[in-house]
């Protein structure tokens, strides 16, 4: 599994026109979290953010935010950047370009937020986009979000001690980071970051949001 927790140097190359890190001076961190808002799993999330003042940018399902708008509204409120995750979570790979993109402009429609904070942060469900959809949501001014470190929290195969391990092993100053702000994700998550944002804060890291 480790080859697949951290993002091999090869795939970065091969997909240079993807970010996979940020690199910079200031050892920033990027937390993300993916296939929210969800009730309990999102607010949970927030004030664990809050209580180490940590930013970070949540790729949304647009389906629901249509259904948890006041949700929505509290990740905005608390100054998190917000990303596009489709609006139905489809896989690229299995999808036509026009439905594909067409479906990225329907979860776009439902991300209501002042212009100045719209940043078009594209991240595919599952990683999974092919090369002419990621040319044409380029085109359109999007950019494509894929990450340094995935914790796996939604592996329920895994422990959720292995969770934090995939993060703590292997964070540096860039790092884009996967969790989900999910259902499925909710137990590791809820061991593995508290435990991630602590150890984060006593390293020296500042986690910031994508821009």
């Amino acid at each position: 599994m480790s080859f697949w927790v951290k993002t091999n140097w090869f795939i970065k190359c091969i997909f240079p026109k993807y970010v996979w890190d940020i690199p910079n001076k200031d050892n920033k961190v990027f937390l993300t979290f993916d296939d929210g808002p969800t009730p309990e799993v999102t607010e949970w999330t927030l004030e664990q953010l809050k209580q180490y003042n940590a930013k970070a940018s949540f790729f949304c399902i647009g389906n629901n935010i249509e259904k948890h708008p006041a949700i929505f509204q509290k990740v905005i409120a608390a100054g998190h950047a917000i990303g596009n995750h489709t609006y139905d979570h489809l896989k690229g790979w299995k999808t036509p370009n026009k439905a594909y993109v067409d479906n990225v402009l329907l979860c776009q429609s439902q991300i209501q937020i002042p212009n100045s904070q719209i940043l078009n942060l594209f991240r595919p469900p599952y990683g999974k986009i092919k090369p002419s959809q990621s040319r044409k949501l380029r085109a359109l001014g999007y950019k494509i979000i894929m990450w340094d470190i995935i914790s796996f929290d939604f592996d329920q195969e895994i422990s959720k001690e292995t969770c934090l391990e995939n993060v703590l092993k292997n964070v540096r100053p860039g790092s884009i980071i996967v969790f989900h702000d999910s259902v499925k994700a909710a137990q590791n998550l809820k061991y593995a970051l508290p435990k991630t944002l602590k150890f984060l804060q006593e390293k020296g890291y500042v986690c910031a949001k994508i821009s």
